[in-house]
């Protein structure tokens, strides 16, 4: 990787760092316990337990790729950040730019799924 991708990696991993920490903020919110006091029907209530399940399951997703994303930002100065934790080939420039906190390469990344 030239210094100038890893610049360019760098300022894309902060921006998503971000964006997710805002998403995940949002997404509090959203998992806030329903109250049983609220006016709502039945179908109503039960439509918004269903969006919360599906909320915590997004928010779940949020901060493991948050905490990715902190930890490659972590170690992107260091030749660990290159290398597919599973198999030591490099990870392509690509993938590092699309799923900067992939530690795996596609190959192994498929194999795991």
């Amino acid at each position: 990787m030239t210094e100038d991708q890893k610049i360019k990696l760098k300022s894309l991993i902060e921006k998503k760092i971000v964006l997710l920490n805002q998403q995940i903020i949002d997404l509090k919110e959203l998992t806030k316990p329903i109250e049983p006091d609220c006016a709502i029907g039945r179908v109503s209530r039960m439509d918004a337990i269903n969006n919360k399940s599906v909320n915590e399951a997004g928010l779940l997703k949020k901060q493991e790729q948050n905490n990715g994303l902190k930890f490659a930002l972590s170690i992107i100065d260091t030749k660990e950040f290159e290398f597919c934790t599973n198999c030591g080939r490099n990870i392509p420039i690509g993938r590092l730019f699309v799923m900067p906190e992939s530690r795996k390469c596609v190959a192994c990344a498929k194999n795991t799924r």
